[in-house]
């Protein structure tokens, strides 16, 4: 018999690969934090033996989720500005606080909440977008999570750097000192059209180029957007961006809530990738994803959250059910978007856009063991016909039990293992203290 670090038992096991749709009564088995093979649970106790063993007689076992975009530092504004349309909560809340407060320290204390709350929500890697990133890679170093840290850049100064120049130079330190890390990936993660010049661009998209790293960008996300470019452009902001080159399989566009058809042809014919935000796009009032069109089209669908102060969660299994169920209304077309394809665009989707599909985002041998249990057992997701479908229109975040990232647990009995939940608890009332009275 062979000896291997991990083998875990679980009623239902979704792999998330187009030739096993749903496996029961199976096993996986993991040794060096990668996946040997999943096999029936009885040949699993024929074949290997173990230094520890999990029997999820229960549950189901999913590939890790990903949220695709993310602000995660953010956390500490959740719930500061509320119910305002988005330029107002940006420009009249969100920038002066950011001002007022953002730093090494807060974004590391904001990073921490969100991390854990992420963690128990059975997201095992997000892609960032924020000041500071050197501090959030501290927490995710120390968590275990896995992240695709954003280099920010943006036109105005900030507490992080003066000018785009300071931005590109910080971004790259960040690049160059996790670049040979096992969980950390990077990405250019430039704020908007509207917040970033051509120039800029031209120089992100070249750079990219020659370093092969995605571009991960907010696009269409509201119509008064769109129709700003059209004032000072003279075209809308997909236009602006096709014709500097940006389309590509290398971006990642968050939110796109204003597409007409010529722009869906545009995203199909250049590989672009999209990040969809449904509650944070369903709060801010920003428009509809035209989910539906897209996927028909065959364009990569994932999923993000966007940041706590715009959503108020982090909660991938609510973004799913949300993608689904909008999907369908917006689509009028009930069959739009069933369940497997929302979890398909919260694991698979989101690691192939980042670049890290060989890595994560399926259940299958040789890659990471990055995964998942959620609890089926109890009144809520009974009975259960279809369990993929009990994921996504009946399961909650408050099922999952336990989480696994390249194979070590960070999540026991919804427990977390690598942070200390009671010290993030009073780090954030703390900042909320400093905090209150700028909201007030």
């Amino acid at each position: 018999m062979q000896t291997v670090d991990l083998i875990i038992n679980a009623r239902w096991l979704v792999p998330v690969t187009t030739l096993q749709p749903v496996l029961e009564n199976h096993a996986v088995v993991i040794k060096d934090s990668r996946i040997v093979t999943l096999l029936p649970q009885d040949d699993a106790k024929q074949q290997y033996t173990a230094h520890t063993v999990h029997d999820l007689n229960q549950h189901c076992l999913i590939p890790g989720l990903i949220n695709n975009h993310t602000h995660t530092a953010m956390s500490l504004f959740r719930g500061l500005a509320d119910d305002l349309p988005l330029m107002s909560w940006l420009n009249d809340h969100i920038w002066p606080a950011e001002k007022q407060f953002v730093s090494d320290s807060f974004v590391e204390a904001g990073s921490a909440l969100a991390i854990a709350e992420m963690i128990r929500s059975g997201t095992t890697c997000f892609s960032d977008m924020y000041f500071f990133p050197e501090a959030t890679a501290r927490v995710v170093d120390r968590s275990g999570i896995r992240a695709s840290l954003g280099m920010v850049v943006i036109e105005f100064p900030s507490n992080w750097a003066a000018n785009v120049d300071e931005y590109l130079h910080k971004g790259q330190q960040l690049h160059d000192h996790y670049r040979h890390h096992p969980l950390i990936s990077t990405s250019y993660a430039p704020h908007a059209p509207y917040t970033v010049a051509d120039k800029t661009l031209e120089s992100i998209i070249v750079n990219a180029e020659e370093m092969d790293l995605p571009i991960h960008m907010h696009i269409h996300e509201t119509a008064g957007e769109v129709s700003q470019s059209i004032e000072e452009f003279g075209m809308r902001p997909l236009q602006r961006l096709k014709q500097i080159g940006l389309l590509s399989p290398r971006l990642i566009a968050a939110h796109m809530t204003q597409l007409n058809a010529e722009e869906m042809d545009w995203c199909t014919e250049a590989g672009v990738h999209i990040a969809h935000c449904p509650e944070s796009n369903l709060k801010l009032a920003s428009g509809f994803c035209p989910v539906a069109e897209l996927d028909k089209r065959g364009v990569n669908i994932t999923i993000g959250t966007d940041g706590a102060a715009s959503n108020n969660d982090l909660d991938m299994f609510a973004e799913m059910r949300q993608t689904a169920l909008l999907a369908k209304a917006v689509g009028q077309d009930p069959s739009a978007i069933p369940a497997h394809t929302a979890l398909a665009m919260a694991t698979i989707n989101a690691a192939k856009s980042l670049g890290i599909d060989q890595h994560t985002g399926s259940i299958e041998a040789g890659k990471a063991a990055d995964l998942v249990a959620i609890d089926m057992s109890s009144l809520e997701t009974q009975p259960c016909f279809d369990v993929v479908s009990q994921l996504v229109y009946a399961a909650s975040r408050d099922k999952v039990s336990d989480v696994w990232v390249a194979g070590k647990q960070l999540l026991k009995n919804r427990q977390l293992t690598t942070l200390d939940e009671q010290k993030i608890i009073a780090d954030t009332q703390q900042w909320a203290a400093k905090i209150g009275p700028f909201h007030t």
